[in-house]
């Protein structure tokens, strides 16, 4: 699969869940829109700002849902994500290798032994 779309495809599975978080803050809590998908973003990557707390009971219940299953799916996306970026550096370290392999070095001369082995 073409690695853009392979990236895509993994936010895609993020999108929903910010976009659940999101309006769940928002009719839960109160919040804006805008603070409702701050709260969301800001906990699922761990940073926790701590401007916003959610306040109610069903709130912090459905805050500690949200991580349990945002951070599984965050991590699984932030995992595949630095996979395809090991692959992409594996893929062009064998291809250098492979070119540079084209190359033939000049013969070293040999010395009869290490006493007369010539300088770099």
């Amino acid at each position: 699969m073409n690695p853009m779309l392979r990236i895509l495809a993994l936010l895609a599975l993020l999108a929903p869940v910010i976009a659940a978080g999101t309006v769940f803050f928002h009719h839960v809590e109160g919040w804006s829109w805008v603070d409702s998908y701050f709260f969301s973003v800001v906990t699922l990557s761990t940073v926790g700002y701590g401007e916003l707390v959610p306040a109610t009971t069903l709130g912090k219940i459905g805050t500690t849902v949200f991580i349990f299953i945002g951070l599984g799916i965050f991590a699984v996306v932030i995992q595949q994500i630095g996979r395809m970026a090991a692959e992409n550096r594996l893929t062009h370290t064998e291809w250098l290798i492979a070119r540079l392999g084209h190359h033939k070095a000049e013969q070293e001369p040999e010395a009869a032994n290490e006493d007369d082995r010539p300088e770099p």
